[in-house]
């Protein structure tokens, strides 16, 4: 009788991608039953890793603050208890500007998890290593700052236009071609023309002045565009395989790399690439703005909110938070930045590990209902209206020129809340606040996109 795939289901073989070749090797060499189970040993399968019992406990860093945020902080809470059942995780917490960001499970902004010897690219998702950078330009006039950034930054999607592409690092490009994740020529080209651009949703160019010394700040916020993406698909992939062959019960969102692999190694090190590139991103649109105007400046630092940081076998995945240890930045220069929302001052912060926040603070103020809901809530007003409303006395701008109400301070929880909590649960302390005087943002890049345009011309 022929030997077939039941028979190494039989002999206690998960179904893998090497039984076709098995089957047909057991099959033309006529094996016996001995001869069978001596070829099988170099497929033996790892034993199933299952998932924990109970939820590895976490610390609850938020409260509702207002009937609105109930549902919010419930999903939140419920989201983390499935999540911390994941067979490597072994701490979490979550902060005052949390939300979800999917079904059950799926860790939320706001969220930190600690995993052993393991790598979950969902955990940092697609936009890997945004972050915000700030440099000081002294005394330079706010409004010259503003137009002169605007001049020279990028929203919206996709890269620069050929002519206007900053450069990308040589070294850079180098290391990516050295890397088996980076080293693909597609993901180089997208990562050359997506350096000095800031993409859309929450992203800004922030304008403001400093409490203390009263210089102006410029700070901007954003993450590793396409390429980290794209680095993210690839880690998925790698991850799911993994999860496939050790943890089929783990959440496919939930899927890790084991860092031990060789792929857990090269993933790792593509992850501090991608960190480079986008800091090189954040830095090529300060300096220009800085050239522009023809001054030097005083002092500069930044830092991510989404990444994972490594303390020795230790994984800290943190999807929006700031991390305040000094041991998870390489680089690090200065305090710390939590962005609260365009009317209200971004927060210049420091802060050491503690039982409550696991060495990180709130990355910004979070939302409590999603784009489309707080759109619905301000239909009763032109959008005009609202943008009047919402940014009195302040320089706001789209780069589209089209208004986007789901980015005006309404759409974010609470700053005033946000902060109340993160000195109630001692998560960081205020060293300094740079006042709002103006910010821009993508605005609503659905509204005119080149395809809607072209779907138009089509029907004409």
């Amino acid at each position: 009788m022929e030997f077939n795939g039941n028979h190494l289901i039989e002999l206690g073989y998960r179904p893998a991608k090497w039984f076709k070749e098995a089957i047909e090797f057991i099959n033309e060499n006529n094996l016996d039953e001995t001869q069978i189970k001596e070829y099988l040993e170099q497929f033996k399968q790892p034993e199933l890793i299952p998932l924990h019992e109970t939820a590895k406990d976490f610390v609850i860093n938020i409260r509702a603050e207002h009937e609105s945020e109930n549902d919010n902080v419930e999903k939140v809470i419920n989201t983390m208890k499935v999540l911390m059942k994941t067979p490597t995780l072994e701490n979490g917490a979550i902060m005052p500007d949390a939300c979800p960001t999917g079904p059950a499970g799926h860790i939320p902004v706001g969220g930190v998890v600690v995993a052993k010897n393991a790598i979950h690219p969902g955990f940092h998702s697609a936009d890997i290593c945004c972050s915000v950078m700030l440099t000081d330009f002294g005394k330079a006039d706010p409004k010259e700052v503003l137009d002169a950034a605007h001049s020279i930054t990028h929203f919206g999607y996709g890269g620069r236009p050929r002519g206007e592409q900053m450069p990308m690092s040589q070294e850079l490009m180098d290391a990516f071609r050295e890397n088996n994740f980076l080293n693909d020529e597609k993901l180089i080209s997208i990562a050359r023309s997506h350096m000095g651009t800031q993409g859309d949703g929450n992203h800004f160019l922030f304008v403001g002045i400093s409490k203390n010394t009263g210089n102006t700040m410029l700070v901007t916020h954003h993450g590793s565009r396409a390429p980290g993406a794209a680095l993210y698909d690839k880690g998925m992939k790698v991850a799911n395989q993994f999860r496939m062959e050790i943890s089929p019960e783990t959440l496919r969102e939930n899927a890790w790399i084991p860092y031990e692999t060789e792929e857990g190694k090269q993933y790792w090190e593509a992850l501090q690439l991608i960190r480079k590139w986008t800091k090189e991103n954040h830095i090529s649109i300060h300096d220009a703005a800085l050239n522009k105007l023809g001054i030097e400046k005083e002092d500069r630092y930044w830092n991510e909110h989404n990444f994972v940081f490594k303390d020795g076998d230790l994984f800290y995945h943190a999807k929006g938070a700031t991390p305040l240890d000094d041991k998870f930045m390489p680089d690090i220069t200065g305090p710390r930045l939590i962005p609260l929302n365009m009317a209200e001052p971004v927060l210049i912060v420091k802060g050491t590990t503690n039982e409550r926040n696991l060495g990180f603070a709130p990355h910004g103020a979070g939302r409590n209902f999603s784009r489309s809901q707080h759109k619905k809530s301000l239909a009763h007003k032109t959008i005009e209206e609202v943008f009047e409303e919402e940014t009195k006395g302040l320089d706001i701008r789209f780069f589209t020129n089209e208004i986007d109400i789901s980015e005006l301070p309404t759409a974010y929880k609470s700053a005033k809340n946000v902060r109340a909590q993160i000195e109630e649960y001692g998560l960081c302390e205020v060293l300094d606040e740079v006042m709002p005087y103006g910010c821009i943002m993508a605005g609503d890049v659905q509204k005119n996109a080149p395809w809607k345009k072209k779907k138009k011309f089509r029907k004409a």
